[in-house]
């Protein structure tokens, strides 16, 4: 039995890295890379860290606007699909990589796996909405994270093999978070002081691509009386050249600049941080698996389980929103009393999605 995976960006290797050890039991995997995140720090060195098994094609479609990169994607995916006949192909998340799998292999009539399903920000101006709707909709086998993400799948009548097996990134952390301590030597290279800075993410296209959110973001942190660690996403780098406001940060005495890290040394500064700011629906997470405050600078997310538990504020991208923000989370301090496996399951997504899998194509 054979199951192709498509995965392209960076919270998606993280996802593959335990699902595909669990597959590797019992069919044939061929691990397809769009190269939709084609840095090294944003791509390559995830397969290192994570031991994931190298590409068996490695398309490298990085860049281009959506629709002409989401149009290549599905060209090569197809012509993939077509030499390897797989009995399934399984996708993550809602990028567009994700949409040119999962449309690729509906048009061919093989089945689609959907890691991820069922999460809605119910704001289409993002495409990773428009993303992860169309592909839930073509999709024969759901994998949803939550029991949130069951009910909106339910609001869009789906209701057929959908399945709640947690969240593949707690999966990923717990496997990952000693080894990480024990590798990473991050701090030590920046000459970092543990607890003591507020760690800084930014990549979302609403962030990057507007000037006035990105200089409202930029214009908070220079504000801010805290320390803050900044690993600029190449996309975040741009936009703040372009903007010319790479200069203000870089010239600020309590902001530290860096390249894009790795997984294994993003777990430490998660883990070393006073508080989290960012965009990323990955980083809300680990944020909340860590039980470190958030504060996520967007009007609304995809983990609303964060927010209603008061472990995630929503800042938006005002900046005195993001101020008030910060300053309640940071005085909050560590939330002792989260528990990830409430919200997120045990630790064994990827061993139910395997046997899920299994289960269903072996009924075919």
């Amino acid at each position: 039995m054979k199951i192709v995976t498509v995965v392209g960006a960076r919270p998606q290797f993280i996802k593959a890295a335990p699902v595909s050890r669990e597959l590797r039991k019992w069919c044939k995997e061929v691990l397809v890379h769009t190269g939709q995140h084609y840095d090294y720090n944003m791509s390559k060195t995830f397969f290192d860290d994570l031991n994931i098994p190298r590409p068996d094609y490695n398309l490298g479609l990085g860049g281009g606007t959506h629709g002409k990169q989401t149009g290549a994607m599905l060209e090569a995916i197809e012509s993939v699909l077509m030499k390897e006949l797989p009995q399934a192909v399984l996708v993550y998340g809602d990028t567009n990589s994700t949409l040119a799998g999962a449309l690729a292999a509906a048009k061919i009539h093989i089945p689609v796996f959907h890691v991820e399903a069922g999460l809605r920000s119910y704001n289409k101006n993002m495409p990773e909405e428009i993303n992860r709707v169309l592909t839930d909709h073509l999709s024969d086998l759901l994998f949803c994270p939550t029991d949130v993400a069951v009910a909106n799948l339910a609001k869009e009548g789906i209701t057929k093999n959908v399945y709640q097996v947690g969240d593949v990134m707690y999966d990923a952390f717990l496997e990952n978070m000693q080894i990480a301590k024990s590798k990473s030597t991050i701090l030590e290279d920046l000459d970092i002081t543990r607890d003591s800075y507020i760690l800084v993410t930014v990549h979302r296209a609403e962030n990057t691509d507007n000037p006035n959110s990105l200089g409202n973001i930029v214009s908070a942190l220079l504000q801010l009386d805290y320390e803050v660690v900044w690993p600029l996403h190449p996309r975040t780098r741009q936009a703040l050249e372009k903007n010319n406001l790479l200069g203000k940060l870089e010239g600020a005495e309590h902001i530290k600049v860096i390249d894009p890290v790795g997984y294994l040394d993003m777990l430490v500064l998660e883990y070393h941080s006073a508080m989290i700011m960012t965009d990323s629906g990955g980083v809300q997470k680990e944020a909340f698996f860590l039980c470190k405050p958030c504060v996520t600078l967007r009007k609304e997310t995809e983990w609303v389980e964060t927010v209603e538990c008061g472990a995630n504020v929503l800042a938006g991208t005002e900046v005195e929103r993001i101020l008030s923000a910060v300053k309640v989370q940071y005085v909050l301090g560590p939330v002792m009393s989260l528990d990830p496996q409430y919200y997120f399951g045990t630790g064994d997504a990827s061993l139910k999605i395997s046997q899920k899998s299994r289960e269903y194509l072996e009924s075919l």
